[in-house]
């Protein structure tokens, strides 16, 4: 008789040295979630993801690592001259002008979406399927 085992996890990436492997990760993955070790948030938008049928990637950042730095330092080519808040505004139509960089922050196609309330604020608005379609998250 074989035993049951549980349903496979995904992978959490170790902690993340420096701001390379992050952008490295943004790059290649279609969603990625950055925050601290043990973050409840990080779990919950994780899990929000999952349940969408994404499969996110998690990074682990140091306790001592400013989401600020971190996120300023992650502009891409085709948004290298616009603010992190001009990203959020362009990419999903957000009403904000403004964009306090906290962890968690979620990636979706290589964008920024932002922390955890922007994050649940599209999925009640039927916002975050389409998107995570459109990045190559889902396969439906």
């Amino acid at each position: 008789m074989q035993e049951a085992r549980a349903p496979a996890q995904p992978r959490l990436m170790a902690a993340v040295a420096s701001t390379g492997d992050v952008r490295k990760a943004v790059e290649q993955k279609p969603v990625v979630v950055v925050g601290r070790r043990g973050c409840c948030m990080v779990h919950v938008a994780r899990r929000l993801l999952l349940g969408q049928g994404a499969n996110p990637a998690v990074l682990e950042v140091s306790d001592d690592a400013d989401p600020a730095a971190l996120v300023s330092a992650l502009r891409f080519k085709d948004i290298s001259t616009k603010g992190v808040a001009d990203v959020v505004v362009d990419a999903y139509g957000a009403a904000a002008t403004t964009c306090h960089a906290a962890f968690p922050a979620v990636f979706i196609g290589g964008r920024l979406v932002g922390g955890l309330d922007r994050l649940m604020s599209m999925h009640i608005a039927g916002e975050l399927v389409p998107v995570l379609k459109q990045a190559g998250a889902l396969w439906l």
